[in-house]
This record gives structure tokens, sequence and C-alpha cells, in this order.
């Protein structure tokens, strides 16, 4: 019994750590035509022409978002400057995750 609960506790952080990263196609393909919430309770759309946008706490932002090699990007204006992120999904998360490590953490509410 002690083996079968040992490994159970061994195996649970493997099964948790299941996230699989995506390439430029497989980013454009989860994010395409989806709409995210993220954990804050903020939307996200993104629109297959390249517009998203995003609401929080009643009011809206217009961006853009693209696929720059492996990575999502996007800028909001009146900046133009892009943020891009390394792109990640599990079952119905979709992790982004910046050059500096910080990380923001969606789920499909289109399905």
């Amino acid at each position: 019994m002690r083996v079968l609960l040992l490994s159970l506790c061994l195996a649970a952080p493997a099964l948790a750590e299941d996230w699989r990263v995506l390439d430029g196609p497989g980013i454009t393909a989860t994010l395409a035509a989806r709409v995210l919430q993220y954990q804050d309770g903020s939307t996200q759309n993104f629109f297959q022409d390249g517009r998203t946008l995003h609401g929080a706490g009643g009011g809206v932002s217009w961006g853009k978002w693209w696929v720059e090699g492996d990575r999502y990007c996007s800028s909001w204006p009146p900046s133009d400057v892009a943020a891009c992120y390394r792109v990640e999904v599990q079952g119905l998360d979709v992790r982004f995750t910046s050059d500096g490590g910080e990380v923001s953490l969606g789920r499909y509410v289109d399905l």
C-alpha cells in the first residue's frame, strides 16, 4: 500500500506539468477566432484578421496580435511597441510567458 501511495504522489507532479509549447502555426491555430478569460476575470478575443479586443471592468480596448517566429506578439494603442510571449497549452488553458518570466494564464470560454 505504501509503494502504491508513493507512486501516485511521485506521478502527480508529472501530470501537472503537462504543458505543450507551441510553434508559430500552433499559436495561430490556438488563438485565431478564440476567446480567453484570464484569472483576473478579463477576457480577450483574438480575431483572425489580427485584431484583438480586451475587456476588463466594463471597459474594452482594441489592439493587434500576430505571430513572430514561435511567439505570440501584441501591441495596444496608442503604443506601437510589441510585447511577445512564449505560448503553451494544457487542455483548455493557455499560458503566456514573457521574456522576463511573467506568466498570464487564460482559459477558453468559447467552447
